[in-house]
Parts: C-alpha cells; structure tokens; sequence
C-alpha cells in the first residue's frame, strides 16, 4: 500500500479501468487526459486513448454542444480500443453529465463539480431539475466534490487574476484521480516544471490545485477504497505513447530508409490526417521532405511525379479528399508507378465529422475507382500497428509496381 494513502482505505486491484474526463471546451480536459494518460503509461500500463471534442465553432460555454471529453482505458492486458462504456465519469459541469450519463452502466462512478450545478447551469444544459436531487443518479455512485470552491482555496495565495485561478481546476480533477487509481505524482510535478518553465505563477497553482486534489481524495470520507491497476507484463525496453498518426509518419521513415530513397509526403490539409504531415517535417535529416499543396487532386499528383523522379511518393487524407484522389488513384494505377495514399478516416457521410473517428471509408478504398484498378488496401488495428501498415505499404507499393 502506497504510504500516501490514508490506511482507512482499501486497496482493490484490478487488471484494467475505463475512465471518461468530460467538461467544456475551455475547461483543460485534453491536457489533464493527456496527462492522466502518460502517468498510466508511465506506470506500467498499456493504454488506449480517445480526446473527443466539437467539430463545430466553439459553442457557449455550459451548454451540451460545447462539451468536450477525453476517454482512457489502461491495464495489464492487450488494450486495443479505448472502451466503450467507461467505469468512471468526471463531469465538471451539468451540460457534461448530460452528455455522457447514458453512456454509463449502473454502478459506475461518477464524479462532479457540485459547485456548478445551480440554477443556471441547470437550465444551459436543458435540466428541468437538478440531478443530484431528483433521483436521476441513484443507479450510480456519486462523489460530489466542490472543486471550484476547493481549488479555489488551494490557489489563493499565487499572484494570478481570479480568472486564471479557476483554470487550475482541471488539475484538482486530475489529484484526485492519481489518488484513486494509486498513481505518483512527482513525474507530473516535474512535467510542470518544464511545461511552465516560464510562467511561475501559472506553474504554482497547478501544482497547488494538484496537490489538493490529491490531499481531498486522500482524506475525504467519500471514497471508501481505491484501486491499483496491475503493471503490464512487458519486456524489458523503452517504450513510448503513440497515436496513430505519429506511429503511421515513423513507419513511412523506417521504410524511406530500409529502401534508401526519399520519402515526398504531399498533402493538403485535412483533419484528421494533418498530424501525419506535421510529424513528417520533423525528419529532413532522415532525406523526408513534405509539401503542402492547393487541393487533393494536386496532392496525389505531386506524389505520382514524386515517384516517377525516383521517390517514394506519399499522400494522406481523410473521406473527402479521398473521393477527390480517385481520378488520380486510377492513374497511378495505369502509369504502374508506386503510391501510398493514408487515408486516416473520418465519420460520416459527405463532409462528416472532421473531429469524430469511424471505419468509413473501408468499401471505398476497396473499390472507388474507375475501371479494371485493383490495390492492396491495409488497415491497421491499432495505434501502433499503423508504423507496420505504413512499413508495408511501401514495401508493396515499391515492389509490385
């Protein structure tokens, strides 16, 4: 048992957890995932992630369409999605709960921001009455916690306007979570030190919100136990978090290398697949080089003459572009020159949602094309199986045609 943790409380292990971070668009629910995530990892799990947030403008604050959230599921395990109905649910707002409460099964946590649910907040977020009174979350069990008033205490003496104080919230949210799943705080506390080398003041009171949060958790008669999820069982190495983009650009590096030729990654801007080519530039010295261009048609086609002046060329989109690149897929096709095209798939039909991930595109990469124009089409199983399907698509595209 930690000697951090308050010997009251039981100490549960488990092999795996699922937990969802939900608030506003502004609230700093990305960072602390992002966080929560590379502390797990650290630790020794293996992890699956998900930042889920509006494809639209930024609507008003506290209402349902403003809400973003960032899902985790870590354990020992093979973790290869990042699950679909979490155990835990932090909400830091009515409109976030909402959201996310038919998501949840009967016994799952969920934890919240009671300070925000008054009148108001209520009524932004389409409540006809509080559902922390009302019976709404009986099937659950609730820890309310008042962070704002909390973290609020806990930053009081940092020399920041009260506007920026209350930004500190996300990372009392996120004490609280090292607490409950036995996690160390130091590493994050020395991630802040070079995150806001140059911002004191903002440093100090997100160590302070974190350290409270931590501290509640510890000492609050809410939570009765607390969980250590069992480390991996791994081999001895260095290893590091990925997404599939970042995996997809390392393994179009590896393979410009194995073939000794230079990688040509031409794009125009898409989400989701932008990643790819702002990961590509980082490697000129590995001879990459990446051109952004007008449209896709010109994108594939300044990968096609890439690979006719000897290269290796590359492209990347997302649904829509993909159905712009076909007339230039069939001519790859037919000029028997190699070609990669990452199609990094977006939801929906049309222009879909850029922010939202789905299998979308599988039968149109199979046969959208004119013709007799057969290709190899991979897809990968996950994040880190994207640097093997971007290996092989290479090697394929290098060798047959």
């Amino acid at each position: 048992m930690s000697a951090h943790h308050t010997q009251l409380k039981n100490l549960v292990e488990i092999d795996s957890a699922t937990v969802r971070i939900a608030g506003d668009s502004g609230d700093g629910v990305q960072l602390v995932g992002t966080q929560f995530a590379d502390i797990s990892s650290m630790d020794g799990s293996i992890i699956c992630a998900m930042p889920d947030y509006p494809s639209e403008i930024r609507a008003p604050a506290g209402t349902v369409g403003g809400v973003s959230s960032y899902q985790l599921s870590f354990g020992s395990g093979d973790i290869t999605t990042p699950g679909d109905t979490p155990g835990l649910l932090v909400a830091f707002n009515p409109a976030a709960l909402r959201v996310h409460l038919k998501d949840l099964e009967p016994g799952s946590i969920v934890i919240l921001d009671e300070d925000t649910f008054d009148a108001k907040a209520l009524e932004k977020a389409g409540y006809q009455s509080n559902p922390l009174e009302d019976g709404t979350l009986e099937p659950f069990r609730v820890i309310p916690i008042p962070m704002t008033r909390l973290n609020a205490q806990a930053v009081r003496d940092v020399d920041l306007p009260a506007s920026q104080k209350g930004r500190s919230k996300n990372f009392f949210a996120l004490g609280v979570l090292l607490w409950l799943f036995d996690r160390p705080m130091q590493p994050l506390l020395e991630w802040m030190m070079h995150k806001f080398a140059g911002k004191r003041e903002v440093m100090a009171a997100n160590a302070a919100a974190l350290r409270a949060g931590y501290n509640y958790a510890n000492t609050a008669e809410l939570f009765r136990v607390y969980y250590h999820v069992h480390e991996a069982q791994l081999p001895p190495g260095r290893y590091r978090r990925v997404t599939g983009n970042e995996a997809a650009a390392i393994g179009l590096v590896a393979a410009g290398c194995r073939a000794a030729r230079t990688i040509i990654y031409a794009s125009y801007p898409i989400t989701p697949a932008s990643d790819i080519l702002h990961e590509l530039s980082k490697y000129k010295e590995f001879e990459v080089r990446t051109l952004q261009v007008e449209d896709e048609i010109a994108a594939c086609c300044a990968a096609i003459g890439a690979s006719y002046a000897g290269a290796i060329g590359v492209t990347g989109t997302s649904g829509p572009g993909l159905a712009l690149k076909i007339e230039a897929l069939g001519l790859a096709v037919i000029t028997e020159l190699p070609l990669v095209l990452i199609d990094v798939q977006r939801a929906g039909p049309s222009t879909g949602m850029p922010t939202k991930t789905e299998q979308s595109d599988l039968f149109v990469a199979r046969f959208g094309r004119h013709g007799d124009s057969p290709l190899p089409v991979l897809a990968a199983a996950t994040p880190s199986d994207c640097f093997h399907m971007a290996f092989e698509a290479v090697r394929i595209a290098t060798k047959y045609m």
